[in-house]
């Protein structure tokens, strides 16, 4: 979405109106705010199931430096429809990859985490998110980041995605012990 250049999705305005004040890569204003963001998970843990694990501290991680990477070697694209293309598949990319890597209880990541936080405490996920990403939004707004229809898309666009993929891709542990429990015969 940032090579699209019609608007960051609203976490990226929030890290581009940070690098943009601080002169630190995008990428790596991700990683610092992922980790101040997991301050937030301290009062959403109570009666929630919310606990850190490898999903969490690699989202925090490698997400920030995929963004630094794939920005330093990729070109912008010049066609229109690709730039649409790619505006148009950011939160369905990163709406199935939450459900993918939430739902497989390897932890969320520090947004994530707040999501399903405030899920635990009754929030639907879809609420929750969206609400998520309008507050990022408006703070990277704020600060200068860049606002585009992209960005308008994507906060409306990524909750129910969310919400969607981990209903599909959350895999039950007590369900998976049964099935490979039936398929050895034990």
């Amino acid at each position: 979405m940032v090579r699209a250049r019609l608007g960051l999705g609203p976490w990226d305005v929030f890290h581009q109106g940070l690098a943009d004040r601080t002169g630190i890569a995008i990428g790596t204003v991700s990683i610092l705010v992922g980790f101040l963001v997991l301050l937030a998970w301290i009062p959403l843990h109570r009666g929630t199931s919310l606990a850190l694990g490898v999903g969490t501290l690699s989202n925090i991680v490698v997400i920030g430096l995929v963004i630094d990477v794939i920005l330093a070697v990729s070109p912008d694209p010049t066609s229109t429809p690709l730039r649409w293309a790619l505006m148009l598949a950011g939160p369905v990319l990163v709406g199935v990859g939450c459900g993918f890597y939430v739902g497989a209880g390897l932890g969320p990541g520090p947004r994530d985490g707040v999501m399903t936080g405030l899920a635990g405490h009754g929030v639907p996920t879809w609420i929750a998110r969206t609400g998520i990403e309008l507050t990022a939004l408006l703070a990277g707004w704020l600060l200068g980041g860049t606002v585009g229809i992209g960005t308008v898309w994507f906060a409306v666009a990524i909750g129910p995605v969310v919400h969607l993929a981990l209903a599909h891709l959350t895999i039950d542990p007590d369900d998976h012990v049964e099935r490979i429990t039936v398929v050895s015969g034990e």
